[in-house]
């Protein structure tokens, strides 16, 4: 069988992809969660508090509302629905955190959960600061030089 069979093959049994669907569902589910956001800052704003700390505790309580979800197993139901469209940043990254510590709990709290915890998040989390640091010694610079 040559490549241009195989590819042809290939083609031929792997399934459609649905592409429009899943841009829809990814557009109104992704778009959902950031509504809950933008409502859960205005609730805390009519709370009284600041506008920082409103975006402050909108982002604490998506946090904690995906690591719950998380928990139970609706996350990731969710996900394969939406796909893409449960990646909006801060509710991707718990669950990113809380997926693997669920996962791994059997194996223990030190060995399971803490070790694994990060596997996925790490990564995220060291490239994060070190081009914070990065950008911030860039800016440092720049300002140094324009006084």
């Amino acid at each position: 069988m040559t490549e241009k069979e195989y590819d042809a093959l290939v083609k031929e049994i792997s399934p459609k992809s649905p592409v429009k669907k899943d841009c829809f569902n990814a557009f109104w589910i992704g778009g959902t969660i950031c509504l809950i956001g933008q409502l859960l800052q205005n609730f805390y704003l009519y709370t009284g508090a600041e506008k920082i700390n409103a975006a402050a505790g909108a982002s604490m309580t998506l946090v904690v509302l995906s690591a719950l979800l998380t928990g139970l197993s609706i996350y990731d139901d969710i996900a394969k629905v939406a796909g893409a469209g449960t990646l909006v940043p801060i509710t991707g990254f718990a669950n990113a955190v809380s997926a693997p510590a669920v996962e791994f709990k059997t194996e223990g709290f030190v060995l399971g959960v803490a070790a694994k915890m990060f596997n996925i998040a790490g990564p995220v989390i060291v490239y994060g600061i070190c081009s914070s640091v990065i950008y911030g010694f860039l800016y440092w610079i720049g300002t140094m030089l324009s006084v």
